[in-house]
């Protein structure tokens, strides 16, 4: 299976840049298939991204977020080698996380 998160933590001065690619369908419940049936809805509803004890970011989503969300942000005080975690769960009570480590 593929790995459902992809995580990418890089130091830079006094920054951390986080990149966090989710691949996830998305499906708003709107769209129909080849034969004319609604494809049911399956999106992620919340995402946290921590390291340690600390949480860097909290989201909420919608349906109206496009198919495999990256997000990307920057913060101050990690340090090579502090863990970065990841954590998401969707409408359907699937829930994924994934862990990287600065460089």
């Amino acid at each position: 299976m593929t790995q459902a998160i992809r995580i990418r933590a890089r130091l830079s001065g006094e920054l951390t840049e986080v990149r966090v690619l989710m691949l996830h369908p998305m499906e708003t419940g709107l769209r129909k298939d080849a034969e004319g049936a609604f494809v049911p809805a399956h999106y992620i509803t919340t995402v946290q991204v921590s390291t340690g004890p600390r949480t860097l970011l909290q989201a909420r989503m919608t349906l109206a977020v496009s198919q495999d969300p990256l997000l990307s942000f920057r913060f101050r005080g990690a340090k090579p080698g502090d863990p970065v975690a990841v954590r998401w769960l969707d409408n359907r009570g699937r829930q994924q996380q994934a862990q990287t480590l600065v460089v």
